[in-house]
């Protein structure tokens, strides 16, 4: 089956991931690998130093590793790998994913302090450096960069500002943000950063990735808490063998990936898809808007990944009927997820361009059965 010969989707995925593809990352899974074969760990390698350049202006600095499983299975990867034992971590929580990372640490047992910020809360950097004052135990600080709970984009540079003037380690969950969003990790001092094969990048699911300075993660041998997610071991594998994984890789996702991120590069790279994305956004925005729609966050908080709009003012919406008339019209979006209002999401991330947005405001438009 050649590239042409796919089958079109039957729908787009307005989502924060998984996404739409193109036919050329679908394309690239046609192919069977065999994890020890040269030419694939040289794929794997070839990845590694590009994930490398585009998280920072100083890739020598750093080191990527990639890791089996969903963007989950990183971030326990590293909180499990990096806090040693005697450590404590700080974790700001202004959402669901931020949540996870503290869950992960509590389910570690890994000395935890959490700064809940509420649902909608925006994460001010004065707040973290009064904690970090306040608590001189604190080694490591993590947090979420694009929340994706609500949209949030959490300000990371003032953030990471804050987090290095003490002389903490910073973690960062780039999850949905890296590869739509820039990130000069030397310029912030980022020690560890994590996104997945499903994001941004636009490749499909099966793996994340970390991308660490070096001197920063040769210092975590022996910390990890789990054999399958030991971030050191992955990492030194990899290193001494030549891209090869411990154990078994999804050979065609990486693939996948690899494809991925040449048509990152041919797009322009992340700062033209970042615009791209933004684009996408505005375009949607300024449609919902005008049909009535209300978002939840302001715009200076919100990300250009995906949007939290309100429910219509109606006791006739239904957001099982709304998703299931937006899918028939060929898009599928994602239900809410705050507590303390009833809302839906939109993303715009993926093989998604502002006509698509446009199309899709014309199939709101005549499915407005709670009018």
């Amino acid at each position: 089956m050649t590239d042409l010969q796919l089958p079109d989707n039957p729908y787009l995925l307005l989502t924060p991931g998984p996404l739409s593809t193109t036919k050329r990352v679908k394309a690239a899974m046609l192919k069977d690998w065999c994890t020890w074969d040269k030419e694939y760990n040289q794929l794997v390698q070839g990845i590694r130093a590009k994930l490398t350049k585009l998280a920072s202006t100083e890739p020598g600095r750093y080191t990527a590793v990639l890791m089996q499983g969903s963007g989950t299975f990183s971030v326990e990867s590293v909180i499990g790998s990096v806090v040693p034992d005697g450590g404590r971590l700080l974790v700001l929580v202004n959402g669901a994913y931020g949540k996870r990372v503290a869950q992960i640490a509590e389910v570690l047992r890994i000395d935890t302090t959490v700064l809940d910020l509420g649902e909608t809360g925006y994460a001010e950097p004065a707040e973290v450096e009064a904690a970090l004052a306040a608590d001189p135990a604190i080694t490591h600080v993590a947090f979420v960069h694009g929340e994706t709970t609500t949209g949030m984009l959490n300000p990371l540079s003032e953030l990471a500002q804050a987090v290095k003037r003490s002389g903490r380690i910073l973690i960062v969950d780039a999850m949905s943000s890296f590869g739509g969003v820039e990130i000069d990790m030397a310029e912030l001092d980022i020690d560890f950063l994590i996104s997945s094969s499903n994001k941004c990048i636009q490749g499909v699911p099966g793996f994340g990735f970390i991308v660490a300075n070096r001197e920063r993660l040769e210092r975590c041998k022996g910390v990890a808490r789990s054999l399958s997610l030991d971030l050191f071991d992955q990492w030194d594998t990899m290193e001494r063998q030549d891209g090869k994984w411990r154990f078994t890789s999804p050979t065609h996702v990486v693939r996948a990936f690899d494809e991925a991120l040449r048509e990152l590069e041919e797009e322009g790279g992340i700062a033209a898809r970042q615009r791209r994305y933004t684009r996408n956004h505005q375009t949607l925005v300024e449609g919902m808007e005008r049909l009535g729609f209300r978002t939840l966050l302001p715009k200076a908080m919100q990300s250009p990944i995906i949007t939290s709009f309100y429910y219509p003012e109606s006791e006739k919406f239904s957001f099982e009927a709304f998703y299931q008339l937006m899918k028939q019209e060929g898009f599928v979006l994602y239900p809410g997820k705050i507590t303390a209002a009833s809302t839906f999401r939109i993303g715009h991330i993926g093989d998604v361009r502002p006509e698509d947005m446009e199309r899709l405001l014309e199939a709101v438009e005549r499915n407005r059965f709670w009018l």
